[in-house]
């Protein structure tokens, strides 16, 4: 029978890879640096393969290497979804969750989540991460994020996926810009030159490059913003329109700006919210569980939103509540 590579060899072989370095490998794995380096060599004795190469400059992974490295990912994360399902088929809902969200949903859906997990599930804590798509999804596949709230479309090949809700996108611009004066806003040409864009890396700028039909540049002037908020005051400078998420206004976002939103006419620009995992994920059932919640507060939220609007169109109809 062939001799199998064991879990700890493999960590010691991904540590080594992301550090690029003996002392800082064996550090992250709490061994010492004569520990790791027998285990590496005993690992590439049962793969009959070179994959590392050691020199007293550098540590580099050969091609082998690298393609061990990418399956042994997956392996430890599997590994960990098995320990984890022990687990919650003993106590679901318990434990430490790790859930990552991007940094364009994150302050508008975790002050919500986090009070209502703690009220029906006071034995579930949750660990987060901002950070953006990509990082997030490595972290996800590499077993150290259990659930990821991501923007969709983007690529999620392999992945549990959950959609929870559409978030349109709506047209921002300073007070008296004449392209307000329409209800409903249609993209034009001008307008889709004038509009501002988060850096690369933000799956927003994608999402808005695409409603508007640009090409995957940078605006005129060259300019990017690093963050939602940075976006929103590039515009109240006067540098540019935006396209912003409807979650983002509904929570305030413009509240202490002089900008003004409005909503796109039909077929409006959106993205979709949405909860992923691995497929091999061991917290099937936590993750359907914060799917339905995070659907339910939002649902919540918008029938707030729109018992607001009927409220004030109330007002204005009525001159006695105007002046009540």
């Amino acid at each position: 029978m062939r001799l199998l590579p064991s879990l700890r060899q493999l960590r010691y072989l991904v540590a080594l890879c992301e550090t690029r370095n003996f002392t800082r490998a064996a550090q992250a794995c709490f061994v010492t640096q004569s520990t790791l380096s027998a285990g590496l060599k005993e690992l590439e004795s049962a793969l009959g393969a070179q994959l590392v190469e050691r020199d007293r400059q550098s540590v580099r992974m050969t091609p082998v290497g690298d393609a061990v490295v990418a399956r042994a990912r997956g392996l430890l994360a599997g590994a960990e979804d098995l320990v984890e399902a022990a687990a919650a088929g003993a106590k679901p809902m318990t434990g430490v969750l790790r859930l990552g969200a991007i940094p364009t949903i994150a302050p508008f859906v975790l002050p919500s989540l986090l009070p209502t997990v703690r009220e029906r599930h006071p034995a579930l804590q949750l660990a987060l991460r901002e950070d953006l798509t990509a990082k997030l999804l490595l972290r996800l596949q590499d077993g150290e994020l259990d659930f990821a709230l991501i923007a969709l479309p983007f690529p999620t090949n392999g992945l549990l996926v959950r959609p929870l809700f559409d978030d349109e996108l709506w047209f921002v611009a300073p007070e008296g810009d004449p392209q307000l004066a329409a209800k409903k806003i249609t993209i034009s040409r001008p307008m889709a030159e004038q509009l501002l864009i988060l850096e690369e890396g933000h799956c927003l700028r994608e999402h808005t490059l695409q409603a508007c039909g640009r090409s995957r540049v940078a605006s005129a002037q060259g300019l990017e913003a690093t963050s939602l908020l940075t976006l929103v005051q590039m515009v109240e400078s006067g540098l540019g329109l935006a396209l912003v998420p409807q979650i983002a206004i509904q929570a305030g976002l413009l509240a202490s700006s002089h900008l003004v939103a409005r909503p796109f006419a039909s077929p409006a620009p959106k993205r979709t919210v949405a909860l992923v995992a691995r497929s091999s994920t061991a917290r099937a059932l936590e993750f359907s569980a914060l799917a339905d919640l995070i659907s339910e507060i939002r649902r919540a939220q918008q029938a707030k939103v729109m018992s607001s609007i009927g409220r004030r169109a109330k007002r204005r109809r009525d001159p006695l509540a105007c002046a009540v």
